[in-house]
């Protein structure tokens, strides 16, 4: 296991803020407990784990056509200067909560870090739009990008494309790359992966099933929850589907990609045993774990969240330098 180098200031700091989380969660109620509904206003309002989102003027939103007939918004963020890349962006909230709005200020930092232009992407939730709705929108994203990148972006930054995203939105982005190898034989134009603190096992790996009722912003029964929603009716067996969970499939031909998670993430196995999988296909994967993270964590004012995105824009700038 790669575990980062923190010192001892940014892990007392951590784990003060994992103590007052818990104290803050164990007097809420559990997102499995209420309807989704009801979660996804709290999260816009701010009321609970996560502050209220905050739209920059930066981000620029638009339509295109779906897989399903429907109408996928996506939302664009342009750096000023040159845009060496353009990377695709999927959110996580368990396929059941979370937009394109929901991350602006973290997403205008990473295009003006990285020199890429973003484009996240609002695709259908669940229970509402169980699978495959959510995997058919992020693949019609990134085929949209495949075709537009040029005219929307510059011929340049359309050869460097990049995917990634964060929890489910990992998950949606190694899915995607799936899909456009499978139909095509190959992910390029995409370049990289930036898959952060992912489930990649949504049939449970030993992380995932030991955790237990602990709650720092996942659980045990929490996250099946999340699978239930997504998944309904699918057994345990029929969740290790390569086409549901990717930790199953042929990870040949895959581009490099950058795993990140934290140590006291019940998903920590699935980066774990991705990222391996991903090396023994023969892509380079580094291996970024984080003590005293949570899940979610580098959403939050902490010195280690500021190194882990730090390396994600490192990654990512390296993965589109010019040759």
């Amino acid at each position: 296991m790669s575990l980062v180098d923190a010192d001892e200031a940014m892990l007392e700091e951590a784990r003060a803020f994992n103590a007052a989380l818990e104290d803050l969660l164990a007097k809420t109620p559990s997102v499995h407990t209420v309807e989704p509904a009801e979660s996804r206003r709290a999260r816009a309002e701010g009321r609970g784990t996560f502050p209220a989102p905050v739209v920059v003027d930066e981000g620029r939103d638009r339509t295109i056509a779906g897989p399903d007939g429907n109408e996928l918004g996506l939302r664009t963020f342009v750096p000023p200067g040159d845009v060496r890349g353009v990377y695709l962006h999927i959110h996580g909230g368990g396929w059941v909560l979370g937009s394109s709005h929901a991350q602006d200020v973290a997403l205008w930092r990473l295009a003006s870090e990285a020199s890429v232009a973003v484009v996240t992407v609002d695709y259908r939730l669940a229970p509402e739009h169980p699978f495959p709705a959510g995997p058919d929108d992020c693949e019609g994203a990134a085929r949209w990008l495949m075709d537009s990148a040029a005219k929307e972006f510059g011929a340049d930054a359309a050869g460097r494309l990049l995917i990634g995203g964060e929890s489910a939105g990992a998950h949606l982005a190694a899915l995607t790359l799936l899909r456009l190898r499978d139909s095509g034989g190959t992910v390029e134009p995409f370049l990289a992966a930036n898959l952060v603190y992912g489930a990649f096992d949504l049939s449970m790996t030993p992380s995932q099933r030991r955790w237990g009722d602990r709650n720092l912003v996942l659980s045990t029964p929490i996250m099946a929850w999340f699978y239930d929603c997504f998944l309904p009716g699918r057994s345990p067996d029929e969740r290790r589907a390569p086409d549901v969970s990717p930790l199953y499939a042929d990870l040949s031909g895959m581009p490099p990609a950058l795993f990140s998670v934290g140590v006291l993430d019940p998903l920590l196995d699935d980066s774990l045993f991705m990222s391996a999988r991903w090396s023994a296909a023969g892509a380079q994967a580094e291996l970024r774990t984080y003590p005293e993270a949570v899940h979610g964590f580098n959403a939050f004012p902490l010195g280690i969240s500021r190194m882990a995105n730090e390396a994600q824009w490192a990654f990512l700038r390296q993965a589109v330098a010019p040759s």
